[in-house]
């Protein structure tokens, strides 16, 4: 007999649930790291004193691969709202090979020409966040498996960075063609994942009445979903432009912002102050998994991002009276960052689609937030070019990310007081209507399952 089959029917449960999301989280990380490394790693580099029609060489060379990444969200509020399952792998396969020639071509063709392939690789690898999300969700233990997938966009982004530093510096490889080599190797492997992710096996019936089926979205159900929620969303869209706007500059400009040498820190302090802040942010989610109540969660999680942008202002408005390290500074910043950020592209909509019975699937929710928010990025960046460029950067950080934070504040605030009174509307009125079993508490009891719980 072995170890599983002496384990209560409630331990092999739990025990089959860890793997699971060891196995499936895992694999859902590894393959958005591996993302970074054919996406970001040129943005390590420095290219100092070139300049592109008289701009800075790095701020066009950024401006074309968002401008990719941009299209590609507009693009995927269809493609990914409606994609189907059969088609999830090969549209990874696809999409890597065409981020990994544009690399090369970025490598092989010469200044200025060279900077046009970025914008084939922004514009393949833009929806593989919400590829990847649509093998996780609408599983009873979505949260755990979001919150470890989550890890990826905060300790990959500190990662590229000093992958990309240290095959300069160590390897003496040029940055033109360093992005090319990550990318070489980081192919191959992700190809791998993206078929264990597709091996996967689909939410079961307990799934399904605990977090509603995910479906796909036409033309006509992605507007009357949008309509329905307005008011929530627009003011969740709008305050996630800023944030996709500021994480996007201290993503890209960071080692502008923040000089290691002068500071006297290694070239892998991002990827160590990433990972210290994807722990926090992991458990602080993991804990949230436990909570059965949908409605609570979403109040949770815009309490902590109301609170973190608060922090985020307050530090960056008063940089100079509080005199932190620059170590401190970066911690502050991306956890108060990261975790907003995390929040909406992770377990915040899932629970969301469960909480209002919604038949839909949350790649519409996250391609609609990064398509506005990514059009955000490159109307700064193009401002800051043209209006001033030799401004600080640190001082430009510090300013956006305390205007930020504020404009945020308000906005989640706004749509946390809209969800309550619809969460209390809808649950004493027009829910019990459709639905008798619904009780006060909004527990939908489907198939002797409780809708709240995990």
């Amino acid at each position: 007999m072995n170890l599983k089959e002496k384990l209560s029917p409630s331990a092999q449960r739990k025990l089959s649930d860890f793997i699971f999301i060891l196995y499936a989280g895992g694999a859902a990380l590894l393959s958005y790291s591996l993302v970074y490394a054919l996406r970001k790693p040129f943005t390590a580099a420095t290219f100092d004193g070139m300049e592109l029609f008289g701009m800075d060489y790095k701020i066009v060379a950024t401006i074309v691969q968002i401008l990719g990444y941009m299209v590609a969200k507009f693009a995927g509020i269809k493609l990914i709202s409606e994609l189907k399952r059969e088609g999830r792998l090969k549209f990874i396969l696809v999409s890597i090979t065409v981020a990994e020639l544009s690399l090369v071509l970025f490598g092989c063709l010469p200044s200025p020409f060279n900077v046009a392939a970025l914008f084939f690789n922004g514009l393949s690898l833009g929806c593989m966040w919400g590829v990847l999300f649509s093998f996780l969700e609408g599983r009873r233990v979505t949260d755990l498996l979001a919150s470890v997938f989550g890890m990826s966009i905060a300790v990959s982004s500190g990662a590229a960075k000093s992958v990309g530093l240290f095959v300069v510096n160590t390897f003496h490889v040029s940055e033109f063609w360093m992005p090319a080599l990550i990318g070489a190797v980081a192919l191959p492997l992700l190809a791998g994942l993206g078929c264990l992710l597709n091996n996967l096996p689909k939410p079961n019936e307990e799934d399904k009445a605990l977090r509603v089926e995910r479906v796909p979205l036409n033309r006509q159900q992605r507007f009357e979903l949008f309509r329905k929620f307005a008011p929530a969303l627009v003011l969740l869209f709008f305050a996630n432009l800023f944030l996709t706007v500021l994480r996007d500059v201290k993503e890209d400009f960071i080692v502008r912002i923040i000089d290691v040498k002068a500071a006297g820190l290694s070239s892998w302090i991002f990827a160590q102050v990433d990972g210290i802040v994807t722990i926090i942010i992991l458990v602080t989610f993991g804990l949230l998994a436990f909570v059965k109540s949908n409605i609570k969660v979403l109040v949770v999680l815009l309490v902590l991002v109301i609170a973190g942008t608060l922090i985020l202002s307050f530090v960056a408005f008063n940089y100079d009276a509080l005199q932190l390290s620059p170590l401190a500074w970066l911690f502050l910043q991306s956890l108060c960052l990261y975790f907003a950020y995390l929040s909406f592209q992770t377990i915040f909509f899932d629970r969301f689609i469960a909480c209002f019975r919604i038949k839909g699937n949350v790649g519409f929710f996250i391609v609609m937030i990064d398509a506005i928010g990514y059009t955000g990025t490159v109307l700064v960046l193009m401002f800051k070019e043209f209006f001033n460029p030799n401004l600080n950067w640190l001082d430009f950080y510090n300013t956006m990310a305390g205007t930020v934070g504020v404009i945020c504040c308000v906005g989640f605030t706004a749509s946390l007081v809209y969800l309550l009174q619809r969460y209390k509307r809808e649950t004493s009125g027009r829910i019990r209507d459709v639905c008798p079993d619904w009780d006060l508490n909004g527990s939908a009891t489907v198939g002797g399952l409780n809708n709240q719980a995990i």
